[in-house]
């Protein structure tokens, strides 16, 4: 038999009430837009391309380029980095790796073609939007994230899951990025709900679980990599969003998609 797609941790999240789901927050990237596996596959477009990038395996080219993305990021280390000397800096260090110093045109022309292709690749995470319309049914849906406003208000357009959440939480316009706790304490107020009564569902332990946990939420990994736990800490982890029940069952509180019904529809909903 495949392996489930969630594994349950019985017990409650320290310092969690119990108490029933009202709201569930979700994160964006890697959570229900496919970031990782949309990156390999631009990341792959442009090594077929450039020989000097064809010195390294694209698994590791793809892994050091998601390093890359935490370490060179608009405030990272102190620098003033916009979005695109962020992209231009990432694409550079990317090449240097591969032993290729390139020109700052050169450089420039790599970060804007690989941000073309991702844009023509991009892909939700499968069962995203079935989670996220059928999650909306029973319990306000919030969207957390780290990055610039517009580029996540996008992402919710080619999602298409506008519909179905109540708020888009993001941390250029809120001052503050995962993990403080601030960010969390915005995403609740926006639908008044206290934290103890909210699951956070995210793939970054430290943004996403620790984060969330600290803000008092009940946390929910989203581990579809399969990676090692990095800490020994009673938290329920989701493999896949697919199938969906397990997912929704998980997110809502282990009996709640079953013993209750959708909520009534909202005024934008009737």
């Amino acid at each position: 038999m495949p392996p489930s797609p969630v594994r349950a941790v019985v017990g409650p999240e320290p310092g969690r009430s119990g108490g029933p789901v009202a709201a569930v927050l979700l994160d964006m990237d890697d959570t229900i837009f496919d970031h990782s596996l949309t990156c390999r596959a631009a990341i792959a477009s442009l090594r077929s391309a450039n020989p000097y990038l064809r010195r390294r395996p694209l698994n590791e080219l793809w892994q050091e380029y998601l390093t890359l993305l935490d370490a060179v990021s608009p405030g990272s280390g102190g620098r003033s980095w916009t979005a695109d000397q962020a992209r231009r800096e990432r694409w550079r260090r990317l090449a240097l790796s591969c032993g290729a110093e390139l020109s700052g045109g050169q450089v420039a022309e790599l970060s804007q073609t690989y941000r073309e292709r991702y844009q023509r690749l991009r892909r939700p995470v499968p069962g995203a939007r079935e989670l996220v319309a059928r999650l909306h049914s029973f319990v306000p849906v919030v969207i957390v994230t780290n990055n610039e406003v517009a580029e996540q208000e996008e992402k919710v357009r080619f999602l298409g899951v506008g519909p179905w959440i109540d708020g888009l939480v993001v941390s250029e316009a809120v001052g503050v990025a995962k993990p403080d706790p601030r960010i969390f304490a915005k995403a609740l107020a926006s639908v008044g709900v206290p934290a103890e009564q909210a699951t956070m569902l995210g793939d970054s332990w430290t943004s996403d679980v620790q984060g969330s946990a600290g803000a008092g939420l009940r946390p929910v990994w989203f581990n579809r990599f399969h990676r090692p736990r990095p800490e020994d800490r009673p938290v329920d982890e989701i493999r896949s969003l697919r199938p969906l029940r397990p997912a929704e069952s998980l997110l809502l509180g282990r009996a709640a998609a079953s013993s209750a019904g959708p909520r009534p529809p909202g005024p934008s909903e009737l």
